[in-house]
């Protein structure tokens, strides 16, 4: 009996959010065999893949429930309708029209007759990418809609942000009477708390895996500073070799600060940015001591950021991928020159070392700081376009919650996974035709893609 009421008063807030699920699915309207807008709009808000009547014989409910469960498994906003090319889904306002009514921030998915394309909410992916994704999956499977939705959700749930549709029924549904918010009240708290808490866990392993990595080149830099044969009390020394100095240790200083003091994984990207910042004084300071010309203010090495700042662009190809133009130090351009392999900074992961843009999301605002303030943050993204990182980067914010607020300070990005309604960037939704238009279908890059 002790054991049977110690799991009743556990299993309490759990069974007053079922109970208000019930009856949310008992006041909602049941689809019609019409299909429609509206029918698409309650599938969708109830986390399901949505297919039009009309389309069934191309993809079946069957297909639709072992998505609409993937989607479900991997707990991300993202929304698939498959429906007609008709009057019922214009083509110029369906995505629109769908983003308006379901009103949740998310990753939005439409196969229209033959055409496929996806649009998203800024905080859920990042300009451009849903698009890229639909683009590659739709030419990846000449027409098979079930296999080109899957491989779509396979491919956007990981770089998607925010939670899946049932984290944010409660909110979704403000009208229902208040009695009913109030029983599922202290379910719908645990359930936040919950989801809260294993974000936090996930930031703290992040923030530790990059904490390796961040000593690394914290350390790198300071044995560089210990090597320096400057005394700015020698004779020869000027004020402008003193400033340089000073400004190098100052850098290296603030690098070890902001690392004690971060709190999270994006908070190392001002740390790296401090770096960066110390390694061009250096390259500054040594080109006044030899009376050369002062270099000119280039990115890191691409190869290895710890290499210093590069001094020149080359052509490199990447293993399985296409040859771009990245900048590297001297002693890479040379080593490329002679038909070698550059020294790439490889860092720890569970598959052994690897790259560091293959290494995984945690990865973004490490790299962002070194990179991201050169070519108006869009240098990184166009070296790295088809990786997880690559991706990531295509906004200012680099995967990072706070995002650059015009080089002054952090402002909060809004992350998917939330209900707002009709409040939405409306030009983040345009139809399968305007701007943005996939012509045929599904999308095109352009050439230079990995």
């Amino acid at each position: 009996m002790r054991t049977l009421a110690r799991r009743s008063r556990g299993a309490g807030p759990l069974a007053l959010v079922a109970a208000l699920l019930g009856l949310l699915l008992l006041l909602a309207p049941a689809a019609s065999a019409a299909g429609g807008l509206s029918d698409a709009t309650a599938a969708l808000k109830k986390g399901q893949v949505y297919v039009d009547p009309a389309m069934t014989s191309r993809f079946s409910q069957a297909q639709a429930d072992a998505l609409t469960k993937k989607i479900d498994k991997a707990d991300k906003p993202i929304f698939v309708a498959v429906v007609p090319d008709s009057p019922a889904f214009a083509k110029a306002t369906v995505f629109k029209d769908l983003r308006t009514t379901v009103g949740v921030d998310g990753v939005y998915a439409v196969w229209r007759g033959d055409q496929f394309t996806a649009r998203a909410d800024r905080g859920a992916l990042a300009a451009g990418v849903p698009e890229r994704i639909s683009g590659a999956a739709f030419r990846s499977h000449n027409g098979d809609i079930d296999a080109t939705l899957n491989d779509f959700v396979d491919q956007a749930a990981p770089q998607t942000k925010g939670t899946g549709v049932n984290h944010s029924t409660s909110i979704a549904w403000v009208v229902i009477p208040v009695v009913l918010v109030a029983l599922a009240g202290a379910g719908v708290f645990l359930l936040f708390r919950r989801a809260k808490q294993r974000k936090e866990a996930q930031a703290r392993a992040e923030l530790e895996q990059l904490r390796r990595v961040v000593d690394e080149d914290i350390t790198a830099f300071g044995v560089e500073l210990e090597r320096l044969d400057f005394s700015p009390a020698a004779a020869d020394a000027d004020d402008a070799q003193r400033t340089d100095y000073s400004h190098a240790l100052d850098s290296y200083e603030k690098s070890k600060r902001l690392m004690d003091e971060a709190k999270k994984p994006e908070d190392v990207k001002q740390v790296t940015e401090a770096i960066e910042d110390g390694r061009f004084s250096l390259a500054t300071l040594a080109a006044r001591r030899e009376k050369k010309p002062l270099p000119e203010r280039r990115p890191p090495c691409f190869m290895d950021p710890r290499h210093g700042p590069s001094v020149k662009d080359v052509d490199w190809t990447p293993a399985g991928g296409a040859a771009r133009t990245v900048p590297v130090c001297q002693a890479d351009a040379d080593r490329l020159a002679a038909g070698l392999d550059p020294a790439i900074r490889t860092v720890d992961t569970e598959h052994g070392p690897q790259p560091y843009w293959n290494a995984g999301p945690a990865y973004a605002p490490w790299a962002g700081g070194y990179f991201g303030g050169f070519g108006g943050g869009g240098l990184l993204p166009g070296l790295l376009v088809g990786t997880m990182l690559g991706s990531m980067m295509s906004s200012p914010a680099y995967a990072a919650a706070p995002m650059m607020d015009g080089g002054h300070g952090y402002q909060d990005q809004h992350e998917g996974g939330d209900f707002t309604g009709g409040d939405f960037n409306g030009g983040d939704f345009g139809g399968f035709g305007g701007g943005g238009d996939f012509g045929g279908g599904g999308g095109d890059f352009g050439g230079g893609d990995w």
